[in-house]
């Protein structure tokens, strides 16, 4: 992600910031970077605007998922609406807006804070009326080389997996999440950030992130007694790391994650209350080429539950296989496929046999340039009888239909 970097005068205080304000050169090289003295490949800025900070840098950033999103559901026999009365949509939506600071506060110059917003349509309750709301995705202090090749971050901080997947293997978070966050056809088991701390290892053939959170995401309340263990190990086979490089590099890694909760979240069946547990592993691996990508993984999660013949609705197993191709002098013209099956652990009372839910993405992409990526695609839900898939009960398969979606990427 293409950054702008601002930087303000650690030494002075506000009042002699604000006296000098118009005496104050300041020069920019060419990635953007601001400094108070001249140099070799430095510019001067004829009217900078003043930024004031007790940081000595500052890093502003930002991303956006604009949308266009048309859902076709599946009819039932008489041609009607599905069987839980789902209409036809057309909607334009922003799906995301994250903005982002960090600021370097510390004498090591990888070492930060970092906050990052996040502008998303909550759903629609008395209080929010579905309307777009503003939360904290991140919020956490990195602290560099705290261990040999090893740095930490404190807070509302990275999970290990999600970030890995996004910036390695699946490319477009802005038209799908991956498969242990998905909620339609996907695994439901995870999401992004959590509180908590998260050990960050790196070296040219090995990379880990090993974490300890609250367990139940950033966005979700705090409904277990248990800590969350979570864990991403992963081999770099070429000794090449591709994060973000997929144009340029030819890497492949193989990967085993997964997250070990006990106590994650209470829940009552009849009179009777349990902590019920949630501990799944994955295996995953991609291989990458500049002109194309190939990547495929496993998720098995357990039930561990031992009441009223309770299972977990994120208990089961499930795979996804995704690819794509690249086209053009710079690789900016992309073809995508992408294939997921989850199937979630029978439960006895309502259902008799195990049904899988399926997703198929189909799509295009054009970047732009490096600030605006263009993606077309077609996206088919198909959810068996007998899901449980978000909170569905027997026989109700209310997701099943294709959408149709052009989405534009922003970032700066």
């Amino acid at each position: 992600m293409k950054k702008i970097v601002l930087s303000a005068m650690a030494a002075l205080t506000l009042g002699s910031v604000a006296a000098n304000a118009g005496t104050t050169k300041l020069y920019q090289d060419a990635n953007g970077q601001v400094f108070t003295q001249a140099a070799e490949g430095r510019t001067a800025i004829k009217t900078p605007t003043p930024l004031f900070s007790k940081s000595s840098k500052i890093k502003f950033s930002g991303l956006t998922y604009l949308g266009y999103t048309y859902k076709d559901y599946n009819k039932n026999v008489a041609g009607s609406n599905v069987l839980n009365g789902n209409k036809d949509t057309s909607d334009f939506e922003i799906r995301r807006a994250y903005f982002q600071v960090k600021a370097y506060l510390l004498d090591n110059p990888k070492s930060y804070y970092r906050v990052t917003m996040d502008l998303t349509r909550e759903a629609s309750t008395a209080n929010t009326n579905g309307s777009m709301i503003v939360r904290a995705k991140y919020a956490y202090l990195y602290l560099d080389n705290v261990l040999p090749s090893t740095g930490v971050e404190i807070g509302l901080a990275h999970r290990p997996w999600h970030d890995y997947e996004e910036h390695n293997s699946w490319y477009f978070r802005s038209i799908n999440k991956v498969l242990i966050e998905d909620k339609v056809f996907g695994a439901d088991l995870s999401n992004s950030a959590d509180f908590g701390f998260l050990l960050k290892t790196k070296t040219k053939y090995f990379d880990a992130d090993y974490g300890i959170f609250n367990g139940e995401g950033y966005h979700s309340a705090n409904n277990g007694t248990g800590m969350s263990f979570e864990w991403r190990t992963t081999a770099h086979l070429m000794g090449v790391n591709g994060k973000e490089k997929q144009t340029t590099k030819t890497y492949w890694d193989a990967s085993f994650f997964g997250q070990y909760n006990k106590a994650h979240k209470s829940v009552t069946v009849g009179a009777i209350t349990e902590q019920q547990d949630l501990i799944f592993g994955g295996l995953h691996t991609v291989y990458n080429q500049p002109s194309f990508l190939v990547a495929a993984q496993y998720v098995k999660s357990q039930d561990t539950s031992n009441i009223a013949n309770n299972v977990s609705a994120q208990a089961g197993s499930g795979y996804s296989i995704n690819t794509e191709y690249r086209l053009g002098s710079e690789k900016e013209y992309r073809l995508l496929a992408r294939y997921d099956a989850w199937t979630p652990k029978a439960i006895p009372l309502n259902q008799t046999a195990k049904k899988e839910d399926r997703g198929y993405i189909l799509g295009a992409a054009w970047e732009q340039n490096k600030n605006v990526q263009w993606v077309a695609n077609v996206t088919v839900t198909d959810n068996q009888t007998g899901s449980v898939k978000a909170g569905n009960v027997a026989g109700n398969t209310n997701n099943n239909g294709t959408a149709y979606m052009l989405t534009a990427e922003v970032k700066f």
